[in-house]
C-alpha cells in the first residue's frame, strides 16, 4: 500500500494544481480511467484471499473517496472561475452613449402608456387596480348589471357569443365591458370598495373609432356615504391630471345606463380651431365617458343592501382618450402592428411624458 499512498498523493497534487477542466480530466483518467492505476489495483483484488481482499478493498475505497472529493472540489472551483471570467469579458460599459438608431430602440405603445398614466392618477386618489377574465358568463356580463334576457339594453351590445356554455349551461361571451369586474369585486368581499379596472373588451364593430377588441377603464366606489358630488370631484381631478391642464370644465348630461341610476354622460370643454383639438380651451364640448350612481338592483345582485350601501361607477375608452391626448386620428392603426406608426406615436422608455404635478392633494 506504500506505493498506492504515494500515487494517491501525487494524484491529489495534480488535481489541485490543474489549471483547466481539460487538465483536471487528464488527472482523473490517470487514476480512475480504464487504464488508471486505481482501476488496475481494484481489478487485482480478485487474486487475493478473503482476509487480504477485505483489508485492501477498504484502503483502496478510502483512497478513491478522498480523490473523488478533491476532484469535485477542484471542478467546482474551475467552473466558478470560468463563469467569473466570462462575466468580466461580457460586461457592458454603462458609460457608453446609447445607440440612437431607430432599429436599436423599442417603443412603448400609446395604449400601454395611457394605462400607466390612468392607473397612476387613480392610485394617487386611493384606488386599487382590479382585473378579471376576458371570457365571462351571462350573469356577470349582463344579468348582474341589471340586464336580464328581455332587457332592451342588451341590444346595445354587439356581443361575441361563444359556442360553449358554462358548467350550469349558462351562455359564455367575450366581455363587452369591464363592468363584470365590478360585480366580481362586490361579490368577492364586504365593502368599502374603491377600484379602477383597466382591460380589454370585445364588440362586433369596426370603423375609424371602433374595433372588435378595444380597451376600457372603469371605476367603482362603494361605501355608505359616497354621492354624485364625490363622483364629480374624482372625475374633475382625473381630467386635470390626465390632460395636464387646470382649465378643464366638465358638463354632466342626464343619460341612461342600466347599471346606474341616476346616469350621466360627461363632457369636457375643448377647442377645434384650425382642425386641432385642444382640451381645456374654447367653448365647444366633447363627450369622454359615462357615469352614475350604482343601481340598487346591481347592489342586490351582489348581496348588498341598497338601504345601507351606495356608490358611483364610471367608464371610458382608453383608446379614445389616448387618441384625444396624443392626436391620433384612426383607432384601427392601434392594432395594425405597423412599426412605422409605433415609431411615430410610441414612447421611448427613458423619455416618456410625465403627468406634471399629478393629482392635487
Amino acid at each position: 500500500m506504500t506505493e498506492i499512498v504515494k500515487l494517491a498523493e501525487e494524484a491529489e497534487r495534480a488535481m489541485t494544481a490543474a489549471s483547466s477542466l481539460e487538465a483536471l480530466e487528464e488527472a482523473r483518467l490517470s487514476v480512475l480511467g480504464k487504464k488508471g492505476w486505481l482501476s488496475a489495483a481494484l481489478k487485482e483484488l480478485g487474486a487475493l484471499n478473503a482476509e487480504e481482499r477485505k483489508a485492501r478493498a477498504q484502503q483502496l475505497n478510502e483512497v478513491k473517496d478522498r480523490l473523488a472529493a478533491v476532484l469535485e472540489s477542484r471542478k467546482t472551483a474551475l467552473n466558478d472561475a470560468a463563469i467569473e471570467a466570462r462575466l468580466k469579458a461580457e460586461r457592458l460599459d454603462m458609460t457608453l452613449p446609447l445607440n440612437e438608431s431607430a432599429e436599436a430602440q423599442g417603443r412603448i405603445h400609446p395604449v400601454s402608456q395611457v394605462i400607466d398614466e390612468i392607473t397612476e392618477i387613480f392610485a394617487a386618489m386611493g384606488f386599487s387596480i382590479a382585473e378579471g377574465p376576458d371570457i365571462e358568463d351571462d350573469f356577470h356580463n349582463f344579468t348582474a348589471l341589471n340586464m336580464p334576457p328581455e332587457h332592451p339594453a342588451r341590444q346595445m351590445q354587439d356581443t361575441f357569443y361563444l359556442p360553449k356554455r358554462g358548467a350550469d349551461g349558462e351562455q359564455i361571451v367575450l366581455r363587452t365591458h369591464t363592468s363584470p369586474v365590478q360585480i366580481r369585486t362586490m361579490r368577492g368581499g364586504p365593502p368599502p370598495h374603491r377600484i379602477v379596472v383597466p382591460g380589454r373588451t370585445y364588440r362586433s364593430d369596426y370603423d375609424m373609432t371602433h374595433t372588435p377588441m378595444f380597451h376600457q377603464v372603469e371605476g367603482l366606489v362603494i361605501d355608505r356615504t359616497t354621492h354624485m358630488g364625490h363622483l364629480k370631484g374624482v372625475l374633475t381631478e382625473f381630467c386635470k391630471a390626465f390632460f395636464e391642464t387646470e382649465n378643464v370644465k366638465m358638463r354632466f348630461r342626464p343619460s341612461y345606463f342600466p347599471f346606474t341610476e341616476p346616469s350621466a354622460e360627461v363632457d369636457i370643454n375643448c377647442s377645434r380651431e384650425g382642425g386641432v383639438l385642444r382640451v381645456g380651451e374654447g367653448d365647444d364640448w366633447l363627450e369622454i365617458l359615462g357615469s352614475g350612481m350604482v343601481h340598487p338592483r346591481v347592489l342586490q345582485h351582489c348581496g348588498l343592501d341598497p338601504n345601507e350601501w351606495q356608490g358611483f361607477a364610471f367608464g371610458m375608452g382608453i383608446d379614445r382618450i389616448a387618441m384625444l391626448k396624443y392626436g391620433i386620428p384612426d383607432l384601427r392603426a392601434f392594432f395594425d402592428a405597423d412599426l412605422r406608426w409605433l415609431k411615430h406615436y410610441g414612447f421611448v422608455p427613458l423619455d416618456i411624458p410625465t403627468l406634471g404635478q399629478g393629482v392635487a392633494r
